[in-house]
């Protein structure tokens, strides 16, 4: 016998050390819209019924695999900044991964930027949120040039000669991101640039000035800009909205990458900043040295001119952050529905049941007012709807926003120390989380907007408690909570000082008003009673008893 032959098996010293089971799986290549029954019925609900089949084709791209890999590597690999060429020409170039141009393309020619402008109509608004909604799933970043593109238009109109120049390439939908002067590209993005150093939200506090560059000035006039602008977010679109000192007051200006004669605008970007989320998206600190721009709306009413605009991208954050919601519940719904512990499955077992469904109605109010606030946007001449949008934008923003990260991070939970790798969705989706909260004025900001429309537009106030009245009588925990929340308007003793409790309970009361209207019996009471009884600052998976956990988790859960 040789020694060959006196060797064991080869099974035997080479054997595998464990069977990979009781894992997740990635959440991948099921119909992102179809899936999510709370969209689907607030689709047809809110007006864009007829965009089911659309919404449908689109929910399958974003929730395909390959799309999905599109969200990773546009985040993986960050943009780079050429101040220069390597002949010491001025460039001012930003350069993103091939993922992100993608997403940006796709995203363009399904009108995410500009379809409500389109084509107007019934449901329009919510047919393009449902989409925004869809997309921002995928990844939230390039949502930024998305958002500006789409919000820039109402403040264009203000201005018709720069209207007609600009807005048919605003509109198209062709993406062309070369790095060249507008007048050669078919279709354009637009950017903003408001904030300086010193005042951030207090625009008014902005020191660039702006001269005129000939002997007109006024609307649509041009002038040369001086100054800085400490937050510049894609600053690769084409042209700015910028705000800029004149005699008359602060004003707004059309900015252009390029001027008319095919040489650069001294826009220059002097460094791209390093934030904790957002990867995608390049936002830069830029200097206006002489920079052509022409105004926009009347001299001194800068702020009144994009205002509009401020709404516009207001409202998409709280799209976005109602993505952002989504994707975590969805992802925990996805892991608990396969993994055991302890003998059961995650989802089967009492405690964790109570913290899915929590993070559910959290959701699922956040999609409804987003909505339902798509569907004002669409009736702005009705009295009614246009009072909401200058309310309820700036309650759902806050409250919706700032209740994004905390989901976040209880969703992580649910998948374990798995779901704290980097390899997994939920770090880019924790650190993603609080930047529309911040973004288009922080929490402080909108409620001190809330009261200034308020007082503003006193009618605004009335129009929001008959919206209210609508759900009257469906539930009496809100019912109660409508009739404290009236006690309070009429106590107007520190409201500002009062103003995030005020604005709280004006979030959950219309929130609960509109699933008790809308939502499934089991999800509009656990909604209330767990929100209307003054613990919103509660933690997740302190339902009281008495909810049927089984069926909103079974709702919501993704089937795959």
């Amino acid at each position: 016998m040789n020694l060959r032959d006196m060797l064991p098996p080869h099974h035997a010293y080479l054997a595998d050390t464990h069977e990979v089971h009781n894992t997740g799986s990635e959440l991948v290549d099921y119909n992102m819209y179809r899936e999510d029954r709370a969209l689907v019925e607030a689709v047809h609900r809110e007006g864009a019924g007829w965009a089911d089949a659309s919404l449908a084709d689109f929910g399958r791209l974003t929730g395909s695999a390959d799309y999905m890999e599109l969200g990773a590597l546009a985040n993986r690999h960050a943009p780079e900044l050429d101040t220069h060429d390597r002949f010491g020409r001025r460039v001012d170039l930003v350069r993103f991964h091939p993922a992100y141009h993608q997403l940006m393309r796709t995203a363009i020619e399904h009108g995410l930027h500009a379809s409500p402008w389109t084509d107007p109509g019934p449901g329009a608004h919510v047919a393009r949120a449902a989409h925004y909604y869809l997309q921002t799933q995928v990844e939230a970043g390039h949502g930024c040039p998305l958002t500006m593109t789409f919000a820039s238009v109402p403040a264009l109109q203000t201005t018709p000669a720069l209207a007609a120049a600009w807005v048919p390439r605003i509109t198209a939908r062709e993406y062309d991101p070369r790095n060249v002067p507008d007048a050669a590209k078919p279709g354009v993005t637009i950017g903003m640039a408001m904030t300086e150093k010193q005042g951030g939200s207090d625009v008014r506090a902005n020191t660039t000035r702006a001269y005129p560059a000939g002997t007109a000035t006024g609307p649509g006039a041009a002038y040369e800009l001086v100054g800085h602008k400490y937050f510049v977010s894609a600053p690769m679109c084409d042209a700015f909205l910028v705000l800029a000192q004149t005699p008359g007051g602060l004003s707004c200006f059309l900015l252009p990458r390029w001027r008319p004669d095919g040489t650069k605008n001294p826009m220059q970007v002097l460094r791209l900043k390093r934030k904790m989320g957002n990867v995608s998206n390049a936002s830069s600190e830029t200097e206006l040295r002489g920079a052509l721009a022409w105004m926009v709306g009347e001299e001194g009413r800068g702020v009144r001119t994009i205002i509009e605009m401020v709404a516009m991208t207001r409202y998409d954050c709280m799209i976005g952050s109602s993505a952002g919601q989504r994707m975590a519940v969805s992802l925990a719904l996805h892991h608990c529905a396969r993994r055991s512990a302890f003998g059961q499955v995650l989802n089967q077992q009492p405690l964790m049941q109570n913290v899915l469904a929590d993070l559910v109605l959290e959701q699922e109010g956040s999609l409804a007012l987003t909505m339902r606030m798509a569907r004002a946007l669409d009736h702005r001449t009705d009295p009614h709807e246009d009072a909401l949008v200058r309310l309820v934008t700036a309650v759902g923003k806050y409250w919706i926003c700032k209740r994004t990260p905390q989901h976040a991070y209880e969703a992580m939970e649910c998948i374990g120390g798995s779901g704290v790798m980097e390899d997994s969705p939920f770090p880019r989706l924790y650190r993603e989380a609080p930047v529309n909260a911040i973004w288009e004025g922080s929490g402080n900001v909108q409620c001190l907007d809330v009261l200034r429309a308020m007082q503003k537009s006193p009618a605004v106030v009335g129009a929001f408690f008959d919206e209210l009245g609508k759900a009257r009588g469906g539930n009496t925990l809100l019912d109660r909570a409508v009739s404290a929340l009236k006690a309070e308007f009429a106590d107007l003793a520190d409201l500002e000082y009062r103003a995030r409790q005020v604005v709280d309970r004006m979030a959950l009361t219309i929130q609960a008003a509109l699933l008790v209207q809308h939502a499934p019996t089991a999800v509009a009471d656990a909604f209330c009673a767990s929100r209307l009884d003054g613990t919103a600052d509660r933690q997740y998976g302190t339902l009281p008893r008495g909810v049927d956990c089984r069926f909103i988790i079974d709702r919501a859960t993704p089937q795959v």
